[in-house]
């Protein structure tokens, strides 16, 4: 994710739990093999880069099943801001998330959106030879979880203005859908970050049946009625 600065109120408890922490790690793990290690090409698939085989690539996942692409992207990144930007996010608004849902449900919500977006891009774009990597479209999809549980929360737009993460949403996701008309293989891919906002949208409502935006701490109990004695800082996993 690039363009969008911010920092979330209201975080509770210490501690990074098992499915961000581990999301971190492997994130990390594959920035260096793909600048450092891999960084000439792949010498037992004749020096193919490690973008075109693990990267979104409409044309291959259509013409040669490539179909893993839709998860190995997003473990993949441009470069060391952009990595450093989409895992920022992730701490951020992830943990609070997963601390809330437990580990199984976050990877699931995770995935789901992040292969979401990589096939969105692939179904506007299916002749591109173009790679799209990035953790962007999952990050997108968190973003608009954490804004469906707590609507009000206050963000810090460009580290400036605090605005409500609801709202938060809709500039990105409007960002994202002006930007993507037309978009001609430009370095931020804004329909993958649309794909991860729909799929995001999709699996929240079929989760919870109700209205989009309202009172999320309503929600909250409703879903899950023992959060309000939940301690934070405790370590154990709630189903």
């Amino acid at each position: 994710m690039r363009g969008g600065y911010y920092y979330s109120y209201g975080s509770r408890g210490f501690g990074l739990p098992e499915a961000v922490k581990y999301l971190l790690i492997w994130n990390g793990i594959f920035f260096v093999l793909q600048h450092f290690i891999l960084a000439n090409g792949l010498a037992f698939l004749g020096g193919m880069r490690i973008e075109l085989l693990l990267g979104t690539v409409p044309w291959l996942i259509w013409h040669k099943g490539y179909v893993w692409q839709f998860v190995t992207y997003m473990f993949l990144h441009g470069g060391l801001f952009h990595l450093l930007f989409n895992m920022l996010a992730l701490w951020m608004f992830g943990v609070e998330l997963e601390r809330m849902w437990g580990s199984r449900k976050f990877l699931q919500y995770y995935f789901f959106t992040g292969a979401g977006a990589g096939l969105t891009t692939a179904a506007l774009t299916p002749n591109s030879p173009i790679p799209t990597i990035g953790a962007s479209g999952a990050i997108y999809g968190i973003l608009l979880a954490y804004a469906y549980y707590f609507p009000e929360r206050r963000v810090l737009f460009y580290f400036l203005i605090p605005i409500p993460v609801r709202v938060f949403v809709i500039i990105i996701g409007s960002i994202a859908f002006i930007n993507s008309i037309g978009q001609s293989g430009g370095t931020i891919a804004h329909v993958a970050h649309l794909g991860g906002l729909l799929f995001g949208w999709v699996y929240l409502r079929i989760q919870s049946g109700g209205s989009f935006f309202g009172d999320g701490e309503t929600r909250r109990r409703r879903r899950r009625p023992h959060l309000e004695v939940i301690d934070f800082d405790d370590d154990r996993r709630w189903p």
